[in-house]
């Protein structure tokens, strides 16, 4: 009896030791694909005003009746981050307090923007999101304008009037990466990683020389 016991203690703990390795490998391979795995940015649409040039002065009234004025230079030297939302649009609600939380950081000017007739359906979500201290547009000619056929839909423009960032921005990954971009100079994510892994090359390159 006490044979079989200790025996099936060896072999129980042969079992746990087995699988702790296992364990091991697959989060070492987990770790191994994370740093493969290039971080998505936001998603540019190749139609509408290109990164890098200048934004038209545009100016619409909000829900309250404000005039808001957005595009060209900005009188107070901040950027401008305008997030396209919708009361019908799932993802667009859970990016709010995201864009509320990188205007606050980044020190942006923030306008929400939308399209639709009812306008009281726009005001009861504006109070829904307790964002009413924000201008939110009301206009499908400033959609067109930016070219935004998908939410949530996010541009960036700088202090000096010129177009930093733009994109469909689905995910806080996604609309955090325009501000990257503003900061880097670099138009996407994408073209980032691309630069990264072609110095990474040339360096490997001058090592092998």
């Amino acid at each position: 009896m006490t044979e079989a016991l200790l025996a099936s203690n060896i072999l129980l703990w042969f079992l746990v030791i087995i699988l702790s390795l296992i364990v091991f490998a697959l989060a070492r391979q987990v770790g191994v694909l994370h740093e493969r795995v290039a971080p998505a940015g936001a998603l540019m649409p190749t139609s509408g005003p290109k990164v890098g040039e200048m934004t038209e002065s545009v100016t619409y009234p909000d829900l309250e009746g404000v005039q808001v004025t957005v595009g060209g230079a900005s009188d107070d030297g901040r950027a401008t981050l305008v997030l396209w939302i919708s009361p019908t649009c799932p993802v667009c609600k859970g990016l709010v307090p995201t864009a509320r939380s990188m205007a606050s950081d980044e020190k942006l000017n923030l306008v929400f923007a939308s399209d639709g007739d009812k306008l009281e359906q726009h005001q009861a979500y504006v109070r829904d999101l307790g964002i009413s201290q924000y201008s939110y547009i009301v206009s499908q000619a400033f959609g067109m304008k930016y070219s935004v056929s998908k939410l949530p839909f996010a541009v960036l423009i700088g202090p000096d009037g010129t177009l930093r960032s733009k994109g469909l921005v689905n995910t806080r990954e996604h609309l955090e990466s325009l501000a990257e971009s503003m900061e880097t100079g670099i138009s996407t994510l994408q073209d980032y990683i691309q630069i990264v892994d072609k110095q990474a090359a040339v360096q490997a390159k001058e090592q092998t020389l």
